[in-house]
């Protein structure tokens, strides 16, 4: 039986290597978990590094105010709008 394209999805996720930018834990240091791959390349560019910066700043105010989840922006799934075929 095949998989549905968001089971797959789920499938993929489960199996990536997550951390914090640093790599020591998030409840020590306040940073957002993020896909390893992901981190690796924020933390090649500047403009990578300032996102990164904002996230964390998201993540620490949102955990002072007793949040356990944080709307930082990392983990936004990119869309593309489709063209209408006439």
């Amino acid at each position: 039986m095949a998989l549905k394209k968001s089971q797959r999805s789920l499938k993929k996720w489960t199996k990536e290597k997550w951390r914090t930018p640093s790599g020591k834990k998030s409840s020590e240091t306040g940073e957002v978990y993020a896909p390893a791959a992901k981190i690796k390349k924020l933390k090649s560019t500047a403009a990578g590094r300032k996102k990164l910066a904002a996230a964390n700043k998201k993540k620490r105010a949102a955990t002072k105010k007793g949040k356990q989840h944080a709307k930082h922006g990392l983990h936004k799934k990119r869309t593309t709008k489709k063209k209408k075929k006439k």
